[in-house]
């Protein structure tokens, strides 16, 4: 398989905002190694670029993801960074990171949440009304519930704005009853309510987009790790048994 040209993914990577670090970044100097790389990579400024535990190597982040960068701007490197004696994922751990971070962009008050009231954990989902899968994780949301895991849907409407699924999302979100409606759409049943225009869907959707969904449902664990596609509540329950959040 042909991969794509590195200047592509760098362009998909820019193309992403940028993330705003918890404390503020060193001042820069003209001296910084930080100033020639941003000088050779459009739309990028010195206080995006990070160090590492890499000698020479940079850390650029955008969106839910990070790429690497020498310090003179001249090579760059798509991929994870591991610690070799360890064997730890650093890339991945940042990811996490990131994800809990933009997550936190969004409250819970714009997602559509269904749980005990004394969950042992909880997770975020990015569902489709018409996505089958995700039908499937809903159907079976009180054995979700019963083993202790609060669930919190976030819309992702996989055909994009002004399709039928981007509308049944916004008629979840502008019915008086959300829970109920969310249950209903994904039974196939079609909403009489009228679309609001104040309501989280493009947002949400934007979000998903930040972190590279390659379809629905996925779901966000407590410590920021993302699985792709549907699992079972014995099994999800069985994976979170790990996760200290």
């Amino acid at each position: 398989m042909k991969r794509a040209p590195l200047l592509a993914l760098l362009a998909t990577l820019l193309a992403a905002p940028p993330i705003l670090a918890a404390t503020p970044a060193p001042a820069v100097t003209a001296a910084d190694p930080r100033v020639t790389i941003a000088a050779k990579m459009a739309g990028v400024k010195p206080e995006d670029l990070h160090a590492t535990p890499v000698p020479g190597v940079y850390e650029l982040l955008r969106g839910g993801d990070a790429a690497y960068v020498s310090s003179d701007g001249k090579y760059a490197i798509i991929g994870d960074l591991y610690e070799t004696g360890t064997n730890n994922d650093l890339t991945e751990n940042r990811r996490r990171d990131l994800r809990l971070k933009m997550l936190a962009g969004i409250p819970e008050t714009q997602m559509v949440v269904f749980g005990p009231d004394n969950p042992k954990h909880t997770i975020t989902v990015f569902t489709d009304m018409d996505c089958a899968y995700c039908r499937k994780l809903h159907s079976q949301i009180s054995d979700y519930n019963k083993l202790g895991i609060r669930v919190r849907y976030i819309a992702y409407p996989r055909t994009g704005p002004n399709t039928s699924s981007w509308s049944k999302a916004e008629q979840v979100w502008c019915s008086a009853d959300r829970k109920t409606a969310l249950t209903e759409s994904k039974l196939g049943k079609t909403l009489p309510t009228k679309i609001c225009a104040d309501n989280p869907v493009a947002k949400e959707y934007q979000l998903g987009q930040d972190f590279n969904l390659q379809g629905t449902p996925t779901i966000i664990l407590g410590n920021g790790e993302m699985v792709a596609g549907y699992m079972a509540p014995g099994d999800l329950n069985q994976e979170l048994k790990g996760v200290d959040r």
